[in-house]
């Protein structure tokens, strides 16, 4: 972190100062055009006014720009203001003056007008300031007829296409920016979706199924309440961890890093806390799930391919939980063969389920289990069995991990 740090100081310092530069030189012309115009004995004001508005739209910073003062005024109206200039040099030798900083704002706005404004306003006024730039030297027009209009009109026609061409650019370069900024948020979005629904709707769902356990218990066999109470309790701690962690993982940053315990930082479920998982699903009194692990799957898969058969499986037995409360049995099998991982959880409910509608799921959690699995390369079924139940099939590929 603190090389990653000095390299950005670094930038940022680099950045402030070509900008520093830049505003000096775009200064310094602006100045050598006012003292053009004095020394030929012009009329200084109309290109002080000029340059003014110039320097305004292309330095006033944007965090403190005015939101009337958008990118196409800003282009507009100094390039409105030279061509109006050279109408009036035309014919008018009082104001018949050009300098470099005049070109040199002007070309800027033209790139300001290529690369930010609207699409609809671009080409408007990219024309406008491009216009502006290439029709000045016409303030000179009876030398223009007396010499090759080519060594005034090409320089600045090159000039100006370069320009625009840098424009354009940088406006591919933003709009990809953006685009790249935008999935990957998407991406953040959808894995912290996944998180939560995952593992806290995993543990609120235990949570709500022993309570309703505890419920029928209360009248019947108060006796035995204390391990539902206990299961509840180890519920609602997991789902508060969960939590803590997607939090901590939202808000970023070293500092919360540093906050998790040892071993939170590692990747969430593997195949070491499937035993654990199987082993919590019924609960102290309800239906029990068996854990089948063929000994032919290697402890040192990649850790992307036990998180995710940790997922499959919690997904599964969620589901049970939610849409099968009548299975007796529920089966989670594992085995390694060809490098890859075969993922089974197989129930024999009918589909009866105790729980409030609004318990029950919008159909999220299939969702992310495919996206999750094909992610990896691999594919997932669901669907019926044959006489009746429900069977989720994750196929991952599994290679080793070198050692």
């Amino acid at each position: 972190m603190p090389a990653t740090d000095d390299l950005t100081a670094t930038r940022t310092r680099r950045h402030g100062c070509l900008r520093a530069l830049g505003i000096t030189t775009l200064v310094l012309l602006a100045v050598a055009d006012v003292l053009i115009a004095v020394a030929n004995g012009k009329t200084p004001w109309p290109v002080f006014l000029l340059l003014s508005l110039g320097l305004a739209a292309v330095l006033w910073p944007s965090a403190r720009r005015p939101a009337w003062l958008t990118p196409q005024l800003r282009t507009a109206v100094p390039a409105g203001v030279s061509l109006a200039l050279t109408a009036v040099a035309a014919t008018t030798e009082r104001v018949r003056t050009l300098g470099p900083g005049e070109v040199a704002v002007l070309l800027c706005l033209l790139m300001i007008a290529v690369r930010t404004c609207p699409p609809r306003w671009a080409v408007l006024c990219a024309v406008l300031a491009g216009g502006a730039t290439i029709a000045a030297p016409l303030r000179f027009h009876d030398v223009i007829a007396s010499e090759d209009a080519l060594l005034f009109a090409l320089p600045l026609a090159l000039l100006t296409g370069v320009f625009a061409g840098l424009g354009g650019y940088l406006r591919t370069l933003d709009h990809r920016r953006g685009v790249a900024v935008a999935e990957t948020r998407r991406a953040e979005r959808l894995a912290m979706a996944a998180d939560l629904h995952d593992f806290v709707a995993h543990h609120v769902t235990g949570i709500l199924v022993q309570t309703q356990m505890a419920r029928m218990m209360a009248a019947t066999e108060p006796d035995r309440l204390d391990p539902v109470l206990a299961g509840i309790e180890h519920a609602a701690t997991q789902a508060l961890d969960s939590m803590r962690l997607t939090v901590g993982i939202l808000r970023g940053g070293p500092e919360e890093t540093a906050r998790l315990q040892p071993g939170e930082s590692r990747p969430v479920g593997d195949l070491a806390a499937l035993e654990e998982l199987v082993d919590r699903f019924g609960g102290p009194t309800g239906r029990r799930a068996e854990l089948h692990l063929d000994a032919s799957v290697p402890q040192n898969l990649p850790h992307t391919v036990q998180a995710a058969a940790y997922r499959v499986v919690q997904e599964a037995l969620t589901n049970v939980r939610r849409h099968a409360a009548d299975a007796t049995e529920v089966t989670v099998a594992l085995d390694h063969s060809d490098d890859t991982l075969r993922v089974t959880v197989r129930d024999n409910g009918r589909g009866g389920s105790p729980m409030p509608y609004a318990a029950r799921g919008g159909g999220f959690g299939i969702v992310g289990l495919t996206e999750r699995v094909t992610a990896l390369g691999g594919t997932l079924h669901t669907g019926p069995r044959k006489n009746h139940g429900w069977e989720v099939l994750a196929l991952l590929p599994a290679m080793r991990r070198a050692d």
